[in-house]
């Protein structure tokens, strides 16, 4: 595996594959687990160069949130992208894909489904996820690009910048990848103890119910998302949101629909978790 810091170096290593060779990019912030291999895994059967990117993006950080705090563990992540056999590691600086003044910077807003629910909880969060995923796609200008569908709100906001912008790519989603008790593999469940995990783990387990729930004819959708909170904050888990939502555009669900997506965020202390189901009806 070739480590690379700068686009020019980068770009002078693609040169070749371009055109006549399929590159798959998958782009981290680091802290690599399962979930993150199994995007790697996927880059690798399909594509014929893979390239991983790994940077803590600023811009998708609130002033309150833990950009000081977010784990890096380049090391070991180097190890677990050479055992996968990734072909190219992209290590950028903030200077290599920033100017010195952020606030100066070309912002990239995506609307319509980043308004709401983590948009909404996280303000300008996906503005700083689709700017720089542009700046990364526009660097290596991959064949595919490969996500994780834990962070589906995500996965739809890319998939609408890639496609308004007419980027030249294929946005693919890969499903959640969950410890044996449902939890969702997240960077973030480094900062919770085996306790805490026990009971993050309900999050799923309450969306899968609420899935049950939603296959029952004439249900009611406000009061399954009611019912879901009480029980979330009911094992000590604070609800940002548990929302039932069209698949593609993500408002509020109708009972015309045939795909949906529940969507939930919730807090147990300081750590925020996100997770979802999908139903087809």
């Amino acid at each position: 595996m070739k480590i690379v810091n700068s686009k020019a170096e980068l770009q002078a290593l693609l040169s070749n594959a371009k055109g006549h060779k399929s590159i798959g990019l998958t782009p981290t912030m680091g802290n690599l687990h399962s979930g993150h291999l199994k995007l790697v895994d996927a880059a690798v059967e399909e594509c014929d160069v893979v390239v991983c990117s790994i940077f803590v993006n600023p811009t998708q950080f609130g002033p309150d949130e833990d950009l000081a705090n977010y784990p890096r563990t380049l090391e070991a992540d180097k190890q677990k992208l050479n055992s996968a056999n990734c072909d190219i590691l992209f290590l950028p600086t903030v200077a290599e894909m920033y100017s010195d003044d952020l606030n100066g910077e070309t912002t990239i807003h995506v609307p319509g489904v980043s308004a709401n629910y983590c948009g909404q909880s996280r303000p300008g969060h996906f503005d700083g996820v689709a700017t720089i995923v542009c700046k990364l796609l526009n660097i290596v200008q991959p064949t595919v690009s490969y996500f994780g569908l834990k962070d589906y709100q995500q996965f739809l906001v890319i998939n609408k910048l890639v496609d308004d912008l007419r980027l030249p790519v294929k946005v693919v989603g890969i499903e959640t990848e969950r410890e044996s008790s449902g939890l969702a593999k997240s960077s973030r469940n480094n900062y919770l103890d085996s306790n805490q995990k026990d009971l993050a783990a309900g999050l799923y387990s309450t969306l899968q119910w609420a899935a049950g729930q939603i296959q029952i004819p004439l249900c009611n959708f406000i009061a399954i998302e009611e019912s879901a909170t009480n029980r979330l904050n009911q094992l000590g888990l604070t609800v940002d949101y548990f929302s039932i939502c069209h698949s593609n555009s993500l408002r509020p669900a109708s009972q015309k629909d045939s795909e949906l997506t529940i969507l939930a965020a919730v807090f147990l202390g300081k750590t925020r978790l996100i997770d979802n189901i999908h139903v087809r009806l």
